[in-house]
């Protein structure tokens, strides 16, 4: 009984021993299984990893490509701004600096005309620089205007007078020019600061302009020697139209008197007056002489027409001799022809001579 529980124990505990070993094996198996599980999704975990940092280093490829192309792009276009943007700046420094020297050449002339005018004012303040400056404003218009032998400055007139410009007509009797003006009551009157003021300056300039006008009306019309007409040059346009709007009794006086108050734009055009004056005296002269020669001519040609008639009937006569001619030289040719035609055998009697060819006429 003790063995048989002993064989029971010993089965039981073999069995039990089997069953742990199969437990054992069936776990290891089992361990085994999730080992080479574990094994195949790391492997695909590795391979899809893989494919996963292909795919983020494609990415990251097209990513660091599209930067920079973009990165070019917005350099270029930068390029392009800051190339425009400094090329209009340099134009425009440039159109800048243009102006900037017009300004400045338009600044120098105005302050040259500043000079100008401050020395204008002083040569118009005094009346020999005044005068000069009349004459040479004179001068320059009858020089520019006519031929040098046809005006004279400063010519001694017969009563030791001295004009300072004398325009010679085609009569030989100058037309004088007077380049001195009373300027001071012009001036006075300008600086006229209420009615008293410019009453006294008007009253003044009428004065001056009055005595000069007489002065040079005693001292320059003279009766056979010079023209019957003088001017007086007012060197400023400004003060001819003042004295024109403003003092037309003066200009009534000055035409009684035989004067005449020109600007230098009314002497510009009393030149060409009498540029055309002397143009059309030299065309007169001109004619008397085409004229005679004119007669000339028609004698010559007279003469001509006769010769060519003379030569007509010379041509005429040779005409009718060299005719003449033909007609003896036809005769002799038929003569020479019958003479060829005889024949001896049946010679037929001998005519009476034909009576000769009339005589040459002598050529003349």
């Amino acid at each position: 009984m003790l063995d048989h529980l002993t064989l029971l124990s010993a089965a039981a505990i073999l069995f039990l021993l089997l069953s742990l070993r199969a437990q054992r094996r069936r776990e290891g198996e089992a361990f085994a299984e999730k080992v080479a599980e574990l094994a195949r999704v790391h492997a695909e975990s590795a391979t899809r990893m893989e494919a996963v940092r292909d795919l983020i280093s494609g990415r990251q490829a097209e990513l660091h490509r599209a930067v920079n192309e973009r990165l070019d792009s917005v350099t270029h276009h930068l390029n392009q701004s800051m190339t425009s943007t400094r090329q209009h700046t340099v134009e425009s420094l440039q159109r800048l600096g243009e102006r900037l020297a017009v300004i400045d050449d338009a600044q120098k002339n105005i302050t040259d005309l500043a000079s100008q005018m401050t020395s204008l004012h002083s040569i118009l303040a005094n009346k020999q620089q005044r005068g000069a400056f009349g004459q040479g404003r004179l001068e320059m218009i009858v020089q520019d205007g006519l031929p040098r032998h046809c005006y004279e400055f400063q010519l001694t007139l017969s009563n030791n007078s001295r004009p300072d410009c004398a325009v010679f007509f085609p009569d030989k009797r100058p037309l004088v020019i007077d380049a001195k003006f009373p300027l001071e009551a012009v001036t006075a009157l300008r600086e006229a600061s209420n009615e008293e003021e410019r009453r006294q300056a008007a009253m003044r300039l009428r004065q001056d302009f009055s005595r000069h006008i007489a002065d040079i009306a005693a001292k320059y019309l003279i009766p056979g020697e010079t023209q019957d007409l003088a001017l007086m040059f007012v060197p400023s346009e400004s003060v001819y139209v003042e004295l024109n709007d403003g003092f037309d009794d003066i200009m009534q006086k000055a035409f009684r008197s035989n004067i005449v108050i020109v600007s230098p734009s009314l002497l510009m055009l009393a030149i060409h007056v009498i540029q055309q004056i002397q143009r059309d005296a030299r065309m007169r002269d001109a004619a008397d002489k085409i004229h005679a020669e004119v007669g000339h001519l028609m004698a010559d040609i007279e003469r001509l027409h006769d010769r060519v008639l003379s030569l007509q009937r010379h041509f005429g006569q040779t005409g009718e001799d060299l005719r003449q001619i033909l007609i003896s030289a036809e005769k002799i040719e038929k003569r020479a022809g019958r003479i060829r035609e005889v024949e001896f055998d049946d010679a037929p009697e001998p005519r009476a001579l034909e009576t000769p060819p009339p005589r040459l006429a002598a050529s003349r």
